[in-house]
């Protein structure tokens, strides 16, 4: 019986990774490659997204002055714009995944040595 305990939840792990893994796609021809899509609405937002980053990366990197250089037109950073590309970035659909993978292998908290060697 335990068996086929296991055969389902099997069955169940690899219907939601095919659900569920959505953030990253494989690269055809390219072993261990993935992409990551962002949208933007056209070259214009793309741009002002990597200014953007650009622009975050050289205060980042010269905390004692903290701003960006004169030289650089348009300097304020638009922090909305970079947190909107990690939310598209952010996996939440692995997050659902491991969250029913957790659901399907509770811990038993007396039991969890024994656990961690039978997986």
């Amino acid at each position: 019986m335990e068996k086929i305990d296991d055969i389902k939840k099997l069955e169940t792990i690899k219907r939601l990774t095919s659900n569920c893994l959505s953030t990253l796609k494989p690269v055809e021809g390219k072993n261990g490659i993935h992409t990551a899509k962002i949208r933007v609405y056209d070259y214009y937002e793309l741009a002002a997204v990597i200014r953007n980053l650009m622009k975050l990366c050289i205060v980042a990197l010269d905390q004692d002055g903290a701003e960006v250089a004169d030289t650089i037109e348009e300097r304020s950073i638009d922090v909305g714009l970079i947190l909107g590309i990690a939310l598209q970035l952010f996996p939440i659909d692995e997050f659902e995944l491991l969250s029913e993978i957790s659901a399907l292998f509770p811990v038993d908290s007396g039991n969890e040595a024994e656990n961690s060697t039978n997986i």
